[in-house]
């Protein structure tokens, strides 16, 4: 278990916000983070637990502990004619699994490349993209109680599974702390191409419609519109898609025609925020420090120097200009700490 106090948090947030927790503490397995909880945590201090940083927002330094996963590999736990099943330590870089499980021909994550974090923060977000979410290959979710260290093991149901929604962001937040992540994939790949531009780029690049082709024609698409972390701090898509009601979109459509969607059933619709803080013109702009990208409107970016503020600032003022022009309200996606 490693131990440090006054740790800088430059490296573990990928707005590139340079804070300082009081405590930073990495643990290497279930049984050292259960002695954590029995024995080192400090009572009536923050706790927080991160992954890699890549949707959070700190906005000043954090009187707390910081406890951080290094629970890494993975192992098949079942297998049948069709199906595999993958235990997955939290502490995994989520993509590098991706990559790992498409070497090893376990399909079904194929869409969800090069999304940043690590696997247990994935199911914790239940991140999505093209069309997939990561709640359909989640098999069992395997955790440790914060007031208890009891583990518990909790199934996909009980996960209650929504869009960038589970019980670990809801009702059971920060009162569970996951160790191991089981996934079900598919030994033969069943493809999902209708999303976003993936059918038209493989044509483009003259691919077949493999896994592997899919994953590097989103690995591309990705690279080309969504700025480098390292290079130009963000968090990514900053704001959820909002899922409005069928009714509301067909009143919308009638005033702007263009306004593409993606029909989620009878009832509900989900439009691109992309879209409607790009037809409110902040593509681009920036106020002080804090800019929208200029190649993809739904990620807000640190042009250098930005404090957490200075984006939630920007952020506030794009959720009043899009709920002024359409009538929508659109949220943050990215925590702020």
């Amino acid at each position: 278990m490693k131990e440090e106090y006054h740790y800088s948090l430059l490296k573990h947030n990928t707005f590139g916000m340079d804070v300082k927790t009081s405590r930073w503490v990495e643990y290497d397995s279930p049984e050292e983070l259960r002695e954590f909880l029995l024995y080192k945590k400090e009572e009536n201090q923050p706790l927080l637990h991160i992954g890699a940083g890549s949707n959070l927002l700190f906005t000043k330094d954090f009187e707390g502990t910081i406890l951080h996963s290094s629970i890494t590999g993975f192992e098949v736990v079942k297998e049948t004619s069709d199906k595999v099943f993958v235990r997955v330590g939290a502490g995994e870089v989520w993509d590098d699994f991706v990559a790992e499980a498409i070497r090893n021909r376990w399909y079904g994550a194929e869409n969800l490349s090069l999304i940043p974090g690590e696997v247990g923060a994935a199911a914790v977000q239940n991140i999505g993209a093209y069309g997939a979410e990561v709640k359909d290959l989640i098999v069992s979710v395997e955790t440790l109680c914060v007031a208890t260290a009891q583990p518990r093991i909790f199934t996909n149901n009980e996960c209650c599974y929504a869009y960038r929604e589970s019980i670990f962001k809801k009702e059971l937040k920060g009162q569970y702390i996951i160790t191991y992540v089981t996934f079900c994939f598919d030994k033969h790949p069943v493809l999902n191409l209708e999303y976003g531009n993936i059918r038209a780029e493989l044509e483009r690049q003259h691919c077949t419609a493999t896994p592997e082709n899919v994953r590097r024609v989103i690995i591309s698409v990705r690279e080309a519109k969504l700025p480098d972390p390292k290079v130009q701090g963000n968090a990514g898509s900053f704001f959820m898609n909002p899922i409005v009601r069928q009714k509301q979109y067909e009143t919308l459509v009638q005033l702007y025609p263009d306004m593409p969607c993606y029909r989620l059933d009878d009832e509900w619709v989900k439009i691109p925020a992309a879209w409607m803080i790009d037809r409110c013109g902040w593509k681009g702009k920036a106020l002080g420090q804090a800019g929208v990208h200029d190649k993809q409107a739904l990620v807000l970016v640190n042009l250098g120097g930005a404090t957490g503020e200075d984006i939630i600032r920007l952020s506030a003022e794009i959720v009043k200009t899009v709920k002024d022009k359409f009538g929508v309200e659109i949220s943050p996606e990215v925590n702020f700490i």
